[in-house]
Formats: structure tokens, C-alpha cells, sequence
């Protein structure tokens, strides 16, 4: 199937991820363009299409980020309205295949609060809230400088139960409570998060922001340089995934409130601002590989709480 007038492969026949990277094969066909043309033509127009991006994009089934489907189709010889076509079926596919919210959990659907202000788009000059951020500034603040409580990590075994640790602005290396794994990504090639072994060379490296009472984490990705993790195009459903895309394009749904839990302390929620709601695994698994979602928060926090491990200064947070 083609676009009318131009002989491309049509988007539009795509139901799926995998048909939709399948479409992208199509047009790449169709351009007769090699790797090394498709890269030089995106730079010639100011876009970052590294080879070695093409070819990971057109091997997986998962939807390639927003910004990579654009630099591909233009590169590819489309015009500008063949490719707000792909950018749109993208988006609708994107919503389709996002986990329904459960029956009867309420949230699920609403809408962004307005009383709270968004964040600049720079990793500079935060706003200020008025005198309740003032006091959650300090709450937080006692609750990191206090943060001795042993929490759940390779105590099974006999070792040493890991600390949990306060946020503190600076780099960091975020780690779920329950399983002792931490935030990366899988294999580099998408902004999806997932519970991976923690590691120095994890990517990308995460370094929390400060914004009033409320914090920012950026991201230093090796592809992909400097960006911010957040809700899936600011979604308020359960089940969006959290991922790690540009900064500035979702608002107050990539800044996070960070809650103490526990007397004594057992770690912090991680939850967005534009829904309220707690990032975290689902049911709690333990599982190297499980993504990251948006999920109701739960009395137990059960995969939903976050210690902020100190990593030493060499990316993020430069």
C-alpha cells in the first residue's frame, strides 16, 4: 500500500509495532538509500541518524522513539506531510498497544492538575513553590540525612543488607527496594526503563535535579546524550510506561515528587506530578528485565519504592 502521490509505503497499513518497523523496511526499500546515504542526508538537514540507529530500529518490534521516526522518513525522501503520517500513526499505535487501566481503579483517567506549575524545559532555574514547598523541602531533606534503615537487598544470602539512601541533587544510581536491581535500559536502543543489575556502565546514567519540593531526573544516554525520564507522552492512565525521551516536551510528567515511606524508613515513591500516581514494577517481581510503569500507589508500596545510591561524578550530573 502507498501514499497517494508520492509511491512511498503508507503507515497507515500498520497494526501493530512490529508491522509498523516492517513499513519502515518498506520505505528504506523504496529510497534505494544505503546506511551511510540515509545519514548523510539526515545531517545535510540538521537531524542525528547514526548507522548504527537505522539498523537497530528496522532488526527490533518495538516503536522507535519519536524524534528517529521523523530524522528516518525525512531522510528517506518523504515531504512534510508524509511525515506528520508516520509521526501520527506512531502515536495512535502507541496508545493502542498501552496496557487498559483496571476496572474499578480510580485515577485512571484524570486530568492534569492545573494548580501545579510545569518545569522550565532547562535543567536551569527551577521554579519555587510558596511555603508547602518549603516544608517538604525540609521533610525530605531530614528523611535523606536519616536514611540508615537496612532495606531488602542481598540479605537472603547472608550479605550485607544495602542502606537506603535519601535523594541529595547529583548523580545516582536509582534502585528498587524489593529487588536490589536498578533503572536502566535494555540494551541501550529505547527509552522504556526497566529493573536491570545494577552497574557503573548502566545506560543511561541518572542524575536528580532539584525543582522547588520536587525533583527532575535527568539522563546522559550514550546514543542519545542529555535527556529526562517521565510518563510516556504525559499519560494519567495505569500502566504507561516510563521512559527516558528529550527534556521539555511533557511538562510536569517528567517531575517527580519523592515520598518517604516507613517509620523507620523503607524507601521513597517515585511519583509523577501531572497524576499523582507511583512509578514501579507490577505485583512486585523480582525479575531481571520487568519495565518500569505508572501504577496505582498501594498501601504496602509492594515494587514501589526507590533508594538514590551515590555514584561518583563522571556523566550525569557534570
Amino acid at each position: 500500500m502507498e501514499l497517494a502521490g508520492s509511491g512511498a509505503p503508507d503507515p497507515e497499513r500498520a497494526r501493530d509495532s512490529a508491522s509498523f518497523v516492517a513499513a519502515m523496511q518498506d520505505l528504506k526499500d523504496w529510497s534505494g538509500l544505503t546506511y551511510r546515504e540515509l545519514t548523510s542526508r539526515a545531517e545535510t538537514v540538521g537531524d542525528v541518524l547514526p548507522r548504527s540507529t537505522v539498523a537497530n530500529m528496522l532488526a527490533r518490534t518495538t516503536l522507535p522513539r519519536e524524534e528517529l521516526v521523523a530524522a528516518f522518513v525525512r531522510a528517506c525522501g518523504v515531504g512534510p506531510g508524509e511525515t506528520e503520517a508516520w509521526l501520527r500513526v506512531r502515536k495512535e499505535l502507541t496508545r493502542r498497544e498501552r496496557p487498559e487501566p483496571a476496572d474499578g481503579v480510580e485515577g485512571a483517567s484524570r486530568s492534569e492538575p492545573q494548580e501545579r506549575a510545569e518545569p522550565e524545559p532547562s535543567p536551569r532555574g527551577p521554579r519555587r513553590r510558596l511555603v508547602a514547598a518549603a516544608v517538604a523541602v525540609l521533610v525530605v531533606g531530614v528523611a535523606a540525612a536519616a536514611a540508615v534503615v537496612l532495606a531488602k537487598g542481598d540479605a537472603d544470602d547472608g550479605a550485607q543488607p544495602r542502606a537506603v539512601t535519601g535523594p541529595a541533587p547529583g548523580p545516582v544510581q536509582i534502585r528498587l527496594v524489593h529487588s536490589g536491581l536498578c533503572l536502566a535500559e535494555q540494551g541501550g536502543r529505547s527509552g522504556q526503563l526497566y529493573q536491570q543489575p545494577c552497574s557503573e556502565r548502566s545506560n543511561p546514567e541518572f542524575s536528580l535535579k532539584r525543582l522547588g519540593a520536587d525533583w527532575r531526573l535527568e539522563t546522559l544516554h550514550a546514543t542519545f546524550g542529555w535527556g529526562c525520564t517521565g510518563v510516556q507522552e504525559k499519560s494519567t492512565e495505569i500502566g504507561a510506561p516510563v521512559e527516558d525521551q528529550e527534556c521539555g516536551k511533557r511538562g510536569t510528567a517528567e517531575a517527580f515528587r519523592l515520598e518517604p515511606v516507613g517509620t523507620p524508613l523503607r524507601g521513597f515513591r517515585l511519583r509523577p506530578l501531572h497524576s499523582d500516581l507511583c512509578a514501579g514494577v507490577e505485583k512486585a517481581t523480582e525479575r531481571e528485565g520487568e519495565d518500569i510503569r505508572q501504577l496505582a500507589c498501594t498501601d504496602d508500596a509492594g515494587g514501589q519504592l526507590f533508594s538514590f545510591d551515590r555514584r561518583s561524578a563522571g556523566g550525569a550530573g557534570q
